[in-house]
């Protein structure tokens, strides 16, 4: 893009709200277009966002906010502030922890951080072997600290214990009591978990167990038959439990591969993934990750109201909606298929991290965390894959693609 064309912040939000006007957002009149106040136009755009509470943590946010994981420029955070995000996703992990600091520089800089939430995730410290709890709680102290120095901020308001895979791993007491502590300590306002995989049984034990303040789970339209895990969220949300949506667009932008499903263009697609996540009142927000102005602007434009369009409409009920969005629902039906012993899941999420988000890094780092002998490694005596999906992803084709560039 020239720098002609380029968005900067300022010109962003006048060229958004307009288009916010054209589209017909509900309480938007002609005239919001034209408003030569901005400070006025950035009230008025406010008043037409859907705000949600997170559950009992006291935290009021508009139904869109923003993942930052694959993000690298600093400018998003305040365009992304400017329309009207207040919640920005990061980890420790994400980009070695440049995420964090990026994050952290651009609030820093704004002077937004009291108008702003940021959560934030942890790794379990008893992954690590020998730890005692008392342990496990100091590490998991001492990685939030880390993470706090590169955020430039005293506090988070949401720490997430990272990818939490089974309910066996809930049975991590150390992290829990670390988050209780920094919570006491005034270094984090709310708890959390977030899963990618036994979504359902994961949320329903942390509900039984009252373990934290907020989930952060997978869900997209592909899960929409999954009546386990959507019980599961509205009972979590009935307990006061926050419920964060992630993965909403399938794993990534690209338009559908199937070619009946191509005649729709991105925004009927990601508007229709967002729609369908958030038209489930016991979802607070959503996450989507962007990289730049325009997926940003896509994103936003639908807190401001739910209704589907009649393309929108047509796109979720294609018969070939499941097969072209290809995603993989870490349903683990596939495990057994494999001869070789390879955690298919965990090979199919990196090559998600890969090939539909662009993230090297974390493709790599996901490949990392599977058990020794069961990533790639398994996959080196079999000439060609035999794994096979129940629902519609073709695991061959993607393990072929992680061999290709990671092995």
């Amino acid at each position: 893009m020239d720098e002609k064309s380029r968005l900067t912040r300022r010109g962003f939000i006048s060229r958004s709200l307009a288009g916010i006007a054209a589209a017909g957002v509900a309480g938007v009149t002609p005239s919001f277009a034209l408003a030569e106040d901005e400070a006025a136009a950035e009230k008025e755009a406010a008043s037409v966002v859907i705000y949600r509470q997170l559950g009992k943590t006291g935290i009021s946010v508009p139904i869109v906010s923003m993942g930052v994981m694959n993000a690298n420029n600093p400018e998003l955070i305040g365009a992304s502030y400017d329309l009207g995000v207040r919640l920005f996703d990061t980890a420790a992990r994400y980009q070695f922890g440049r995420n964090e600091q990026m994050v952290g520089e651009a609030v820093s800089k704004l002077g937004i951080r009291d108008k702003v939430f940021i959560g934030t995730k942890e790794w379990r410290p008893a992954q690590r072997e020998g730890m005692t709890t008392a342990q496990a709680k100091e590490k998991f102290i001492k990685l939030t600290e880390g993470s706090l120095k590169r955020l430039k901020t005293d506090y988070v308001d949401i720490v997430y214990i990272h990818s939490v895979h089974n309910v066996e791993e809930l049975d991590e007491e150390g992290a829990f009591a670390a988050m209780e502590q920094l919570k006491k300590d005034g270094k984090a306002r709310a708890s959390g978990i977030s899963t990618h995989e036994s979504m359902a049984e994961v949320i329903n034990k942390v509900v039984d167990d009252k373990l934290c303040d907020v989930v952060l789970t997978s869900i997209n339209v592909s899960m929409a038959d999954d009546t386990a895990l959507l019980d599961a969220i509205d009972r979590a949300a009935a307990a006061g439990i926050g419920i964060i949506a992630m993965k909403t667009q399938a794993g990534g932008r690209r338009l559908p591969n199937q070619a009946s499903l191509t005649q729709y263009d991105n925004a009927t697609v990601n508007h229709a993934m967002l729609k369908w996540v958030l038209r489930n009142e016991s979802i607070t927000t959503a996450i989507p990750g962007y990289t730049n102005f325009e997926h940003m602007e896509e994103d936003f434009a639908v807190s401001g109201g739910l209704e589907y369009t009649e393309d929108e409409k047509r796109f979720l009920a294609d018969n070939e909606l499941q097969l072209g969005l290809g995603f993989c629902r870490q349903c683990r039906l596939c495990a057994a298929s494999c001869p070789g012993g390879a955690d298919v899941p965990a090979l199919m999420r990196a090559h998600m991290y890969l090939a539909q988000y662009g993230n090297l890094c974390e493709a790599r780092a996901a490949l990392d965390d599977v058990a020794s002998g069961r990533g790639l490694e398994a996959c080196r005596s079999c000439e060609s894959c035999t794994a096979e999906c129940s629902n519609a992803v073709d695991i061959r084709l993607r393990i072929e693609d992680l061999r290709a560039v990671l092995a």
